[in-house]
């Protein structure tokens, strides 16, 4: 729980605050939701409850639909984005149909709530050879920070390597949350001096940023899904990794062979220099030695994309590129559903529109009669 809805929380009356805390361990034990999920969904109920009580509601029971429409108004008025708009709208009918079968609503208050239609904008995708050259990246500095006759591993220097690729000592957030190629992305201050990394870790990253470029256009899992995999998640010898997706739902996800070479140097010459002894069964680490944190996942992934000369890229859109070009080179859409641990077909679907909306810009530039 954030600092902001921490303080909110312990502010509710007792009664509301239990019922979050009850609320929230029914989505993470009963509806087995993510951290992230259950994190999201708390945060929301906080705002409304902390909405509903300045607005005069001094119990659950005082909850209506009216109350819950003047809410979800003054977030639009704050400036909400319609996506975040239809989450909020959805957690508060799924707390309210769940207090009602608790019985601390006398009726599921917000069955009738309707939510803004999040508009799905089709997703950018990089072309085959944009993600070659992006793939490609961290190589072309492994190969110019070692010399001839040394393992790569050893990593003396790193010219090519984006600045910022780095353990920042100051980042005590996340002992795995360093400042790597790429910290440029979503700055929002001016970025702060950071102290030189070991020279025998810089080829350690390299390798490491190497790999997670590899695992998520290679594979197309999730951002968080990457960073969550253990050693042991991998099948070396079918080449197949077993991923731990939404909801609990286990599935396995072959690599080709780059990402197998990227992660046979990861794990003979790169993971060893970073693991600590508390860096227990993590594939990807930090540079400190702790499991890669998403959030700097993100940060190498923007990095390499600008080292590459691309336009910003997002571990998502790494995922849509893999997708698209699957579909592309004449795959199943259903294989494609279960290698992305799609739920449903319709998830799946968007990247259909991505391959025709790309046939439609070749057959304008190309057809005489377009």
């Amino acid at each position: 729980m954030r600092r902001g809805t921490r303080a909110a929380h312990e502010e509710l009356p007792a009664p509301m605050r239990e019922a979050v805390d009850d609320f929230a361990d029914h989505l993470s034990r009963v509806r087995d939701r993510s951290a992230h999920t259950v994190r999201a969904y708390v945060t929301d109920l906080v705002s409304l409850l902390d909405h509903a009580v300045r607005m005069g509601c001094a119990d659950l029971a005082g909850l209506d639909l009216a109350m819950l429409r003047s809410w979800l108004a003054k977030q639009r008025t704050m400036g909400a984005a319609r996506t975040t708009m239809a989450r909020r709208a959805a957690a508060a009918r799924t707390f309210s149909a769940w207090a009602h079968r608790a019985g601390l609503l006398p009726h599921d208050v917000a069955a009738p709530l309707a939510s803004p239609r999040a508009g799905r904008e089709l997703p950018t995708v990089l072309r085959a050879d944009q993600a070659a050259a992006l793939m490609d990246a961290p190589l072309r500095a492994v190969d110019a920070s070692t010399p001839a006759g040394t393992a790569p591993a050893e990593g003396r220097t790193a010219a090519p390597v984006p600045a910022g690729n780095t353990a920042d000592p100051g980042d005590t957030a996340d002992p795995s949350d360093t400042a790597d190629p790429g910290d440029t992305a979503e700055r929002s201050e001016a970025a702060a001096p950071v102290a030189a990394a070991p020279e025998d870790a810089t080829g350690a990253v390299l390798l490491r940023d190497r790999l997670l470029l590899e695992l998520l256009y290679g594979t197309g899992v999730r951002v968080s899904e990457a960073c969550g995999l253990d050693v042991a998640d991998v099948d070396q010898a079918r080449r197949v990794v077993r991923v731990l997706g939404k909801g609990g739902r286990e599935r396995a996800v072959p690599y080709g062979v780059p990402a197998q070479r990227a992660l046979d140097a990861w794990l003979r010459h790169g993971r060893p220099r970073l693991a600590t002894p508390g860096s227990g069964r993590a594939l990807l680490l930090g540079a400190r030695g702790g499991r890669l944190n998403p959030t700097t996942a993100r940060r190498i992934v923007a990095g390499w994309s600008g080292a590459a000369g691309l336009p910003r890229v997002t571990p998502h859109g790494l995922r849509h590129s893999a997708a698209t070009h699957l579909l592309e080179g004449g795959a199943d859409l259903r294989a494609v559903q279960e290698l992305l641990g799609h739920s449903s077909l319709a998830s799946t679907q968007i990247y259909t529109h991505v391959s025709v909306e790309r046939l439609r810009a070749a057959y304008r530039q190309a057809h005489p009669r377009a």
